[in-house]
């Protein structure tokens, strides 16, 4: 039976099926020998031999949400040397339960504070937009699914510090899709109360990603300071201004240290000054693929372990000249673990993964379509997470935020 969760049709071989959406009337998709895909508002984009990937996808990740974090004080009241005015409170879980905000601006929703990098990156991807703070990823998801917020920029994957892997396993969770990719230079500074010098410090705190991107430079300043990890950047600078912290620095942006009132010590002290991080504009609904412009998709997929399944997969793309830009595996929660039994000598165990594919084309280009057709024959699910326009910006080690 096919779920009436995501937005592409991928039909196949010969038969009807129909499926029922909540909001929606009786959908009929006759599948052909000939795999096409389209785009509607209530349609699908998701398809499982047999198996139903509405199911599938609440139990790969299936996390209640018992930890409902505690509410941040307001940032203007509890910090005094705070020199910007109010600042939004970031949401947390029981937060996104309120009554939708209305408004003629884009709502974008971010994990962090604000002066967190996604933040930046927010304000890059929609400039006029409102800037709406979230304690965490999940509550920035659930802010645009209960339509608080209409958009989420949410980090992917760093330069250097690999993929963000708990933004790919809320991908499958919710029914969001990516709808555009900013990427964003980052420029990683230390910063300190007024008054304080590197000599004056016993300790640098921030996200742990900062801590491991600056690992090196720190050692070169002869910092013999003790490296502990944070929430996020921006947070990092928070306590250190709400407490008063002068034997501590934070690793973050220029534009923390402005918001809350700190001096930049030392400017770019990132051990790579290719220091770049990959986010996923992400919507309700999908965008229209189009063949105008440079186009990203993105998937995820399971297998059976047949043999040389996932080499057949990455055949259908290397056959068509189709780019792959990324590929990661990830343990499947619903079934992490396989038994072997190797003839009555033992038994041995083994995961079995997601795959996360990104391929440069639009779904609206035949061979990403016939592509997906042929995906399609050797997995037991695919979903397609998005298709968009790729981010084509130029950028340079001395273009980072100021």
């Amino acid at each position: 039976m096919l779920s009436v969760t995501q937005s592409f049709v991928i039909s196949l071989n010969k038969s009807i099926v129909s499926t029922r959406s909540p909001r929606s009337k009786h959908y009929r998709l006759t599948r052909y020998r000939k795999c096409t895909i389209r785009c509607e508002k209530e349609s699908l984009h998701s398809t499982t031999n047999g198996i139903d990937p509405a199911a599938m996808a609440a139990s790969i990740d299936n996390v209640a949400f018992a930890g409902v974090s505690k509410t941040r004080n307001d940032l203007q009241s509890s910090c005094a040397i705070l020199s910007s005015g109010n600042l939004p409170k970031p949401l947390t879980i029981n937060d996104t339960s309120r009554a939708p905000m209305h408004g003629l601006e884009m709502r974008v929703a971010y994990q962090g504070v604000p002066g967190a990098y996604s933040e930046a990156a927010a304000g890059n991807a929609y400039p006029n937009g409102e800037m709406i703070p979230c304690d965490q990823f999940e509550v920035a998801f659930q802010a645009v699914e209960l339509w608080v917020a209409d958009r989420a920029v949410l980090p992917l994957e760093n330069s250097l510090g690999g993929s963000i892997h708990r933004n790919y396993d809320l991908l499958l969770r919710h029914r969001l899709h990516i709808v555009g990719e900013v990427q964003l230079p980052v420029n990683h500074c230390l910063l300190a109360l007024p008054g304080v010098g590197t000599q004056d410090l016993n300790r640098v705190i921030s996200h742990p990603q900062a801590l491991s991107q600056c690992e090196l430079t720190l050692t070169k300043l002869g910092l013999k300071v003790t490296r502990e990890a944070g929430y996020d950047t921006a947070g990092a600078a928070e306590l250190i201004a709400k407490s008063n912290l002068r034997d501590t620095a934070a690793i973050a942006s220029k534009h923390a240290a402005k918001l809350y009132g700190l001096n930049v010590l030392v400017d770019s002290i990132h051990d790579d000054s290719n220091n770049v991080t990959r986010f996923a504009m992400l919507a309700r609904e999908p965008i229209i693929p189009h063949i105008g412009r440079p186009f990203r998709t993105s998937i995820v997929f399971a297998h059976d372990n047949s043999t040389a399944v996932l080499f057949k997969v990455l055949s259908v793309f290397a056959f068509r000249n189709i780019n792959l830009t990324k590929i990661e595996s990830r343990p499947r929660r619903v079934r992490p673990i396989t038994l072997v039994d190797e003839a009555n000598v033992g038994t041995a165990k083994r995961f079995e993964y997601m795959f996360y594919v990104d391929f440069d084309a639009s779904m609206a280009d035949v061979r990403a379509q016939n592509a997906l057709s042929d995906v399609q024959e050797y997995t037991t699910f695919l979903r397609v997470l998005g298709s968009y326009p790729i981010d084509m910006t130029p950028w340079s080690p001395s273009s980072r935020d100021s």
